[in-house]
């Protein structure tokens, strides 16, 4: 649902984890089965299956990854010896160059331009590679205030800022915060999660909180859906932004369907010798 979105330009920035990185990109490289939420840890592990939520990830997808994905560390690490500046978004954007897969997010925010934040790229098997790349080749940097200075500025200029939220933790607060500095706070806020406030965790944040910061705006109508993100994300997606974007390209190939036919008729009329 994501990669549509991010296919068809619906939306303008992602902001996600170092985890859903990395697993569109292990997903082109090798495959990722759909399991159960409540399997025998301790059997898993003698087959070398790592469970993700209900996904199993086999130990071998990481091993396909390390050997993909350390040699452009190595390109990055020339790079930035030639003056370039990385940042984590620059990186990403990248790997999504590199993986060179439809399938995949990260290709397409590459394809069209859309950044990728991702505040804690070194909370999961991305930080695992560039700890390893480290002791390879030391000295490769990502600069996090480069990236918190560009998703700031992305709130800032944008003339209106509308947030989808799956989840919470630390991409929610970036998002939110970063609507801190409009001086408005964002104009729509959506967002979809199970979490309760007494859990002291930030998806149990309600928008209310959000507006008290300024981060929502006062003259918003910000809703917080208490459901499995997985479940209703996709009826958002086929509900509005589909239904949205089947629209307005309907009504695009009308108007340059009648553009073409006014500019043929044109054509025929000058060639005819006649004139309005």
């Amino acid at each position: 649902m994501i990669c549509y979105l991010v296919k068809h330009k619906l939306v303008d920035v992602v902001v996600t984890t170092a985890g859903a990185v990395e697993e569109d990109l292990i997903k082109c490289l090798a495959p990722t089965y759909l399991a159960e939420f409540n399997l025998n840890g301790a059997k898993l592990r003698e087959q070398s299956l790592n469970r993700i939520g209900n996904l199993i990830v086999p130990n071998d997808n990481y091993c396909k990854f390390e050997d993909w994905i350390l040699p452009i560390f190595d390109e990055c690490h020339a790079e930035q010896q030639q003056g370039f500046h990385w940042t984590p978004s620059r990186l990403i954007n990248k790997l999504g160059e590199k993986i060179n897969d439809e399938s995949s997010i990260a290709y397409w925010a590459h394809k069209n331009n859309i950044p990728i934040f991702c505040p804690a790229i070194t909370d999961g098997s991305l930080g695992d590679m560039l700890y390893f790349h480290s002791y390879k080749k030391p000295g490769l940097v990502l600069d996090v205030i480069g990236d918190i200075r560009a998703m700031n500025n992305q709130a800032i200029f944008s003339p209106k800022n509308g947030c989808l939220i799956l989840g919470g933790g630390v991409c929610k607060h970036h998002i939110m915060n970063a609507n801190l500095f409009t001086g408005k706070g964002a104009d729509f806020s959506v967002f979809v999660n199970t979490a309760q406030e007494f859990d002291g965790s930030d998806a149990g944040a309600l928008p209310e909180e959000a507006v008290s910061w300024g981060k929502i705006s006062a003259d918003a109508t910000p809703v917080k859906v208490y459901a499995d993100a997985t479940l209703i994300f996709p009826i958002l997606v086929k509900k509005c932004f589909q239904k949205a974007y089947l629209m307005n390209r309907e009504l695009y190939e009308r108007k340059t369907y009648k553009d073409a036919h006014e500019m043929y008729c044109t054509r025929l009329d000058e060639e005819a010798g006649y004139k309005k």
